[in-house]
């Protein structure tokens, strides 16, 4: 079994080249007509490691794309958005049209000295998996189209002191609506949403309930995310939008929960319940309960009888 080629496409100009376009018109930034892309490969799947930023608003791409470590199905018309150093595969054999839309790549050094340098990572939707891309709405979409080609007429228009500035805010801004996109998304995508949700009690549930937990310690968020099959980012964002908590904070309600439980319908100790609920030490249980609830076990325990 021949090993595929991994590819390496450290700047604007290497885009370029292997998606058979001309020198870009920015050594930095470079806006894609990805109907005109046409890879300069003889494989049917083309694999590389980035530095560049990549917001894609693609149509039409029909097959299989490998993000991180996982390949998803990428049909239909969405935007996703890919991070350096973040390894990407994409199948092209299976393009029964050619796909369009655009792909905003931007390099790092591109933002430095800047704001959003700094305030970049802040976006989580940047560490969120391929199966996990914003869809738009028609209206939605013409927005970030208008976005993306104010962009390219920046950098067209000759490269002066206002040039980085300029288009670093016009970035910010699109940003700024892919979150508000998201927030949409994750309330009218209920039923996929609640799904998941269903799916995380399901799995706290029975990890609570286990000898997991004494074995483990309390689930982190990646353990959660990964039985989830989402990204840590979105179950984060997820729950941010669904619930106003954190996926710590979802957790430690839960532990919360059966602990009343054990309080109120056993006569374990306090060392006892800590120990079933994965904690080493019974007083940072203690301390944890009583942050959360304003008693210790035993005020409650007392209280509730």
């Amino acid at each position: 079994m021949n090993k595929r080629k991994l590819y390496t496409i450290d700047t604007i100009s290497e885009l370029h080249k292997i998606s058979g376009l001309s020198q870009p018109e920015h050594p930095l930034i470079s806006l894609v007509d990805y109907s005109l892309v046409n890879y300069q490969i003889d494989e049917p799947e083309i694999n590389w490691i980035q530095d560049l930023y990549f917001i894609g608003l693609k149509r039409d791409l029909h097959g299989k794309m490998t993000y991180g470590q996982g390949k998803y199905d990428y049909d239909g018309g969405l935007v996703s958005f890919i991070a350096p150093r973040q390894l990407v595969g994409l199948d092209i054999s299976r393009q029964e049209k050619k796909p369009s839309g655009y792909i905003l790549a931007f390099h790092p050094d591109f933002l430095w000295n800047t704001d959003l340098a700094k305030k970049i990572h802040n976006y989580d939707f940047f560490g969120y998996k391929v199966n996990e891309a914003l869809f738009l709405s028609e209206k939605e979409e013409q927005i970030l189209i208008g976005i993306f080609q104010s962009i390219k007429q920046e950098y067209q228009s000759g490269i002066d002191q206002f040039t980085q500035n300029i288009i670093i805010s016009q970035i910010e801004v699109l940003l700024n609506y892919c979150e508000r996109f998201y927030q949409r998304q994750f309330i009218t995508r209920k039923k996929t949403n609640h799904q998941i949700l269903d799916k995380l009690e399901i799995f706290l549930e029975e990890y609570f309930t286990s000898e997991n937990i004494i074995n483990n310690g309390l689930p982190s968020a990646q353990l959660i995310a990964e039985q989830l099959n989402i990204s840590t980012n979105y179950l984060s964002s997820l729950l941010k939008s669904l619930t106003g908590q954190t996926t710590q904070q979802h957790i430690h309600g839960k532990l919360i929960e059966k602990a009343k439980e054990k309080l109120s319908t056993t006569e374990l100790s306090v060392s006892e319940i800590a120990y079933e609920l994965g904690f080493e030490h019974s007083q940072s249980f203690s301390k944890l309960f009583k942050a959360k609830t304003d008693l210790s076990p035993l005020e409650f325990r007392k209280s509730f009888n």
